[in-house]
């Protein structure tokens, strides 16, 4: 993805998520990794015990000047649903969102130089490096593990100058969902395992906001993949 700068505002190339530009080798930055709780997870979002006709908030389309959106309209277009699955492939994680029709890279376990995407027997990644984080404008997203396992995602606070350091881990418990509010930096959820789908629902709109981390610092996120001690 490359970047320009028109009066302090960026233009961003088109970016193919399945084969993303980035460098081969970079440092890693390393993700700090906190157990999900109501505490922790103060304005980033919220634990879900049960997914059926959870809310999802919805921004309403934003005034272009002065004169405001009529009360009752630009947030009408609602929600979208469907199974969104995540799975290693050697030392590549992928995820195919089904209710945007959407596929992605999300990253490897080690650098992209050295890994390696051919099938093999699987085995417990200790981390997933990312390349790409992204939020939601229009609205929330919601997250429930289908097969009730524990996962791990990488939040960071609304705010469009996010930095590596920004970033935060969070482990959820099995039998746990998440919900994310709009605004907040993610980049899909990770299994500890070699493959899981979830339930997602969010905004239908499917505005995304997107930031390069491997172009923009020069880094990848180094997320864990385990059990916070």
């Amino acid at each position: 993805m490359k970047q320009e700068s028109r009066n302090n505002k960026l233009t961003v190339q088109p970016i193919d998520y399945l084969v993303p530009d980035v460098p081969q080798k970079l440092p890693l930055f390393e993700v700090p990794l906190l157990k999900a709780s109501s505490e922790t997870l103060e304005n980033y979002g919220e634990l879900v015990d049960d997914y059926h006709d959870y809310p999802v908030e919805i921004v309403t389309w934003p005034s272009q000047g002065r004169r405001p959106v009529d009360s009752g309209t630009g947030n009408e277009a609602g929600t979208v649903s469907g199974t969104f699955d995540f799975w290693w492939q050697g030392d590549y994680l992928y995820g195919k969102n089904q209710a945007v029709n959407d596929q992605y890279l999300l990253g490897w376990s080690k650098n992209p130089g050295e890994a390696q995407k051919d099938p093999q027997n699987f085995v417990d990644h200790e981390r997933v490096l990312l390349w790409h984080v992204n939020y939601h404008p229009d609205g929330g997203q919601l997250f429930y593990p289908l097969d009730g396992l524990p996962f791990v995602v990488p939040l960071a606070l609304p705010g469009d100058d996010v930095k590596p350091s920004d970033f935060v881990a969070f482990y959820v418990d099995g039998g746990k969902g998440l919900y994310i509010h709009p605004n907040v930096w993610h980049e899909g959820v990770f299994p500890l395992t070699e493959k899981a789908s979830f339930y997602d629902k969010q905004g239908k709109v499917h505005a995304r906001i997107s930031c390069n981390i491997a172009q923009e610092f020069g880094v990848f996120l180094s997320v864990p993949l385990k059990c916070p001690s």
